[in-house]
């Protein structure tokens, strides 16, 4: 079969139910205007979270994505040195000149609908895994052990 190679990408390759699920969710937890809005903080959120996590909770965690944002997760190289949360919002806006309010508002919106499909199992060995600053992007709680 032939195809057009003029056709806009989407048309060749529709989204999976599962991917459009997770797209509702952010764009109810984020308010955002469309669906198209949503799939863009969804991206930015997880080439971010990409760069930053390794390992078996990578995996892990692109297991229990769809799989369009499985791909977007692990198709980033993982960072040498990890950020911090506040230091990974910084990150993004300035990645896309977004202002701090706006990055973090998406980061908080995408994450909560991770957190759903990792669960909270995935979601502890994730938080542990990564520096200071994570849960409360996800929702979380942040606890310090202070016993040193």
């Amino acid at each position: 079969m032939i195809t057009d190679v003029r056709a806009p990408l989407e048309r060749q390759q529709p989204y999976g139910t599962a991917y459009e699920q997770m797209l509702e969710k952010v764009r109810y937890e984020g308010a955002y205007p469309t669906r198209e809005r949503a799939d863009e903080a969804v991206r930015l959120v997880l080439a971010g979270l990409g760069r930053q996590l390794t390992g078996d909770e990578r995996v892990a965690l692109a297991g229990a994505l769809p799989f369009e944002a499985a791909r977007v997760l692990t198709t980033q190289i993982p960072a040498t040195q990890q950020l911090t949360g506040w230091a990974f919002v910084k990150d993004l806006a300035a990645r896309t000149g977004a202002s701090l309010a706006t990055t973090r508002w998406d980061t908080g919106s995408v994450f909560s609908a991770v957190a759903a499909y990792a669960g909270p199992d995935l979601m502890t060995r994730i938080l542990h895994q990564l520096p200071t600053g994570y849960a409360l992007l996800f929702g979380q709680a942040e606890l310090i052990n202070r016993a040193a």
